[in-house]
């Protein structure tokens, strides 16, 4: 029988994070103070996010960061994440490439997002913060840090974005039952929200918008830190063991990738995947490919232009070194909330710059026939956003058909979308349509 499923003991959870920053030649820009266009200093975001993230947000010398022992034992409710040999997605496009996927949707709260919501909540709980609060687009991030914060006793609120708020109540009531308030952005709670209504009262938000307003509640409230789940450096640093545990697998497997593929919002998952093959790339000179997909309405790796840009729609964030839709872009209503949004991380960026990331972009429609065809045959009901990963690692597969090459094609399912059923009901009645497009 043929082995489908490569599984590492606990034991074998990453003992430290991987920060591709102190490998990588042309390092990312610095961050810069919107007022004066300084460089930000870790200190300059100790008001904002928990000092140990800030710290490690301007890190670019140290390779490998340890992770917290406490950490390490909340990652040991579900880690390590299976991989897993695609033979069924195979047969079914009938290539002779070998596809392999990480399953990060067996986690509590079915996507990878609880890889950074727990060290950032640790890192919360041990400076004496009581409260926190974040956005989330679709939600995937606002469950993680709920539950992390319920882990860890801290009070938690979330700023949803108004348009997931309405289309996944699911994920909203998943936050409430770890006692978050979820309030729709825009709102009337905040100077940003309503700001941003009185412009326009039928603004249906954005992950700008949210950042906007739960940044304002972070700097107005005692003893309250912003905790983020995408984009900036020290997330994507925690998304690294994800990656580092692909590696032992695919060793497992006897293969190495030859492409590693992640949907792209702003850049948490792909980052995960792809950072700790790329230090290969970068200290051998492996010549793996690393590929982003992102939504063909949301296109800031495909059409944005590198900028400094916010990462927030009302201005609040420092300005980050970004390919960028503009910071008052407004993305259309597609279901993958999580990759709504105008900008990408500086690391990314700067990756994209020196031509070692690709990008493609992928129509909703596409994404839903790709994430149904992987459901037929694995099994497993993608959510919205794994779709365009999938999309796009079956499209290198049947590049493989017509060329007959044997590669080893890798990607991140970052989440199961069984809380998304509208979204597959719509593409499976047909009314589903390519918006922003």
């Amino acid at each position: 029988m043929k082995q489908k499923r490569f599984i590492l003991p606990e034991s074998e959870i990453p003992t430290q994070w991987y920060n591709i920053q102190a490998d990588m030649v042309n390092k990312p820009q610095p961050m810069l103070n919107p007022g004066t266009k300084e460089p930000i200093k870790a200190e300059d975001l100790y008001p904002l996010f928990a000092e140990e993230c800030a710290n490690q947000e301007v890190n670019q010398t140290d390779r490998w960061i340890d992770i917290p022992q406490e950490v390490r034992e909340k990652y040991a409710y579900y880690r390590c994440t299976p991989l897993v040999r695609a033979y069924g997605l195979e047969e079914a496009i009938g290539t002779p490439a070998h596809i392999y996927f990480k399953n990060e949707s067996v986690n509590p709260l079915g996507s990878h997002k609880l890889n950074s919501a727990i060290p950032q909540a640790y890192y919360c709980k041990q400076q004496g913060v009581t409260n926190v609060t974040t956005e989330t687009g679709a939600g995937q991030w606002g469950a993680a840090l709920s539950y992390a914060a319920k882990l860890y006793g801290l009070d938690c609120a979330v700023y949803q974005v108004k348009i997931s708020y309405e289309q996944k109540p699911y994920r909203r009531s998943i936050m409430q039952v770890f006692d978050a308030l979820v309030t729709p952005s825009p709102s009337m709670s905040t100077r940003a929200g309503k700001d941003i209504l009185t412009a326009d009262p039928n603004h249906q938000g954005s992950l700008g918008t949210a950042i906007s307003e739960a940044v304002e509640l972070a700097m107005s409230t005692e003893n309250c830190k912003y905790l983020l789940g995408s984009v900036l450096n020290h997330v994507c640093l925690h998304q690294t063991v994800i990656g580092l545990e692909a590696e032992k697998q695919m060793a497992m497997a006897g293969e190495y990738p030859d492409i590693v593929i992640g949907c792209f919002g702003g850049g948490s998952n792909f980052s995960g995947i792809s950072f700790p093959f790329m230090r290969h790339t970068l200290l051998e000179g492996k010549k793996t490919r690393f590929i982003a997909a992102e939504p063909a309405s949301c296109p800031k790796l495909t059409q944005g232009k590198f900028m400094y840009d916010f990462g927030d729609e009302s201005g609040y964030t420092p300005l980050i070194p970004m390919f960028s839709l503009g910071h008052d872009f407004r993305p259309a209503n597609i279901h993958a909330g999580g990759l709504r949004y105008h900008g990408a991380g500086a690391i990314i960026s700067q990756l994209r710059k020196d031509g070692l990331v690709e990008a493609v972009d992928i129509r909703q429609l596409d994404s839903f026939a790709a994430g149904t065809l992987f459901a037929q045959a694995e099994g497993i009901i993608p959510a919205p956003e794994s779709c365009h990963a999938i999309a796009a690692a079956i499209d290198e597969a049947k590049k493989c058909k017509q060329t007959g090459e044997e590669k080893v094609i890798l990607f991140n399912l970052s989440g199961h979308g069984l809380v998304d059923m509208t979204a597959y009901d719509q593409y499976l009645s047909g009314t589903l349509a390519n918006t922003g497009e």
